[in-house]
């Protein structure tokens, strides 16, 4: 058992580690589009790259985010019902709809990686005026879609202790500002 809390422990650090060092894009986000505004619309002056990095950058920065929310409890719910079950209703839910979870995680896994695969073997580029490599930001993808289907792994077996009253103290990481 203390080696499954110990895994449970480690896969929440590694995306609560991702989610806190995404947190300091959002100031790089700003200060290459507001440096952007500045040159393009006060010195007549724009770039061909601030642009297309802000939004590759963006893009890692939304897919790698999703572990980290999902550990948080921050993707949408549709709450109509599912607000109103009790934990142990909401686990066998949740249980039940992990299937679907982890079959969109394991395409998003396979598809992304053939996408980075192919894209870091051409050593793929851009077809723009600054022409960047794409291969690393799509390489993002597969690395997102394992951190994710770590965090949901680590979500399904707490679901699982709750579903069947098992009393553990893995129950107390299951989503942060949420208490079991």
């Amino acid at each position: 058992m203390s080696l499954l809390k110990a895994f449970l422990k480690f896969i929440n650090a590694v995306n609560d580690w991702v989610g806190n060092l995404l947190s300091y894009f959002l100031f790089l986000f700003f200060a290459l589009l507001f440096m952007e505004v500045i040159l393009r619309y006060f010195f007549n002056s724009p770039t061909v790259w601030a642009n297309e990095l802000a939004q590759m950058l963006f893009g890692a920065y939304a897919i790698l985010a999703g572990g980290y929310i999902l550990r948080t409890g921050g993707h949408v719910n549709v709450d109509i019902l599912y607000s109103r079950l009790s934990k142990k209703s909401k686990a066998g839910l949740d249980i039940f709809t992990s299937l679907l979870f982890f079959l969109f995680c394991g395409m998003l896994l396979i598809y992304g990686g053939s996408l980075a695969w192919d894209s870091l073997s051409r050593f793929e580029h851009s077809q723009s005026a600054w022409n960047p490599p794409l291969y690393p930001a799509k390489l993002m993808i597969p690395l997102a879609a394992l951190l994710l289907m770590l965090q949901g792994l680590a979500k399904l077996i707490r679901d699982i202790f709750i579903f069947l009253d098992v009393d553990i103290d893995v129950a107390q990481e299951a989503q942060k500002g949420e208490t079991l």
